[in-house]
């Protein structure tokens, strides 16, 4: 490996280190969305003027209008909401085009292949947004497991006596994060107007698992024809926990396939970069040749098909 390329891994890894030794816990996380929650704006803007809350932090307006107009910038902007982040839409973007760019010079400095150096520069640039639905399906998953005990704090309320917005009101306060957070703007958006219909819908749309669509499906229904709520909570609890344990059975028993793939995916470049550091010499012919050119390119498109086959394989649907 050559002294530039060693640099740039070398600052890489550091940058990564700092950056996440940086990392405000999980405490500061919530104290920060609670205070952001409650902060107003005291200073009416000029342009663009709406009652609504911005959906997170704004930045230059010409920067706003140029990232909207880009294809995905939708989706984008809620996959960052749903992973119960703030960030700047375009501070995304930037990172993924300089880890683009980072990766592009880093492979064609090793590998003197223009196909090889795409690849891995597209691999970097989608980075972000890999981590960002990391976030959002560990978050997706956290909700999962507390909602059970959810629908079973509302029922109480409900049977104790309290109205359907008071008891959601107390699940906000008593519920730990993510749901916390998601019921009390809930009760918020209800609070300023919001029919309750409309704000049960935003909830699944920031949260779209299907026990939140079940749980909303259940309140709406008796919200239009009338029953017992308290009794369609129960059953509606009785499901998800039935969910979460079949959910768990399938992940211990997918565990091994999962694991696979990792492995399979991970260890040839592990391997290559070892091999590389220790004998230079010896992937030489590989990157230097035609045929091996063209054998890497070969490898990377199989193992493409080996990770979608796997996935496919180890993804159950409950």
């Amino acid at each position: 490996m050559s002294p530039a390329a060693f640099f740039g891994l070398l600052l890489l890894v550091t940058f990564l280190v700092v950056l996440y030794c940086l990392k405000p816990s999980q405490v500061e996380a919530g104290l920060k969305r609670q205070l952001a929650n409650i902060t107003v704006e005291r200073q009416a803007r000029t342009s663009g003027l709406t009652i609504l809350r911005p959906t997170g932090p704004r930045s230059a307006v010409w920067m706003d209008a140029f990232m909207h107009r880009l294809p995905g910038s939708s989706t984008l902007s809620t996959m960052i909401r749903q992973a119960g982040k703030n960030w700047p839409m375009n501070s995304v973007v930037l990172a993924s085009f300089l880890l683009a760019v980072l990766g592009w010079w880093m492979t064609s400095l090793i590998v003197p292949s223009a196909l090889a150096s795409a690849v891995v520069g597209m691999a970097m640039g989608s980075a972000p947004y890999y981590y960002i639905y990391i976030l959002r399906e560990l978050r997706f998953r956290r909700s999962e497991a507390l909602l059970p005990e959810v629908v079973d704090l509302l029922g109480r309320a409900l049977r104790a006596g309290l109205s359907l917005p008071t008891a959601l009101e107390t699940v906000g306060q008593e519920t730990a994060e993510p749901l916390g957070s998601e019921f009390r703007m809930l009760r918020e958006e209800q609070q300023l107007g919001l029919p309750l219909r409309d704000a049960i819908m935003n909830l699944v749309e920031r949260m779209p698992i299907d026990d939140v669509r079940f749980l909303a499906t259940a309140m709406l229904v008796q919200m239009e024809t009338g029953g017992n709520l308290t009794q369609i909570l129960d059953k509606t609890a009785t499901v998800l926990r039935e969910r979460v344990r079949l959910q768990g059975q399938v992940r211990i028993y997918t565990a091994q396939g999962r694991l696979s793939g990792w492995i399979l995916c991970t260890m040839p470049f592990v391997l290559f970069l070892l091999i590389g550091m220790v004998n230079p010499d010896y992937e030489k012919l590989l990157v230097t040749d035609p045929f091996g050119v063209q054998l890497v390119h070969v490898g990377l498109v199989m193992m493409v098909l080996g990770i979608l086959i796997i996935r496919r394989i180890v993804d159950i649907k409950i």
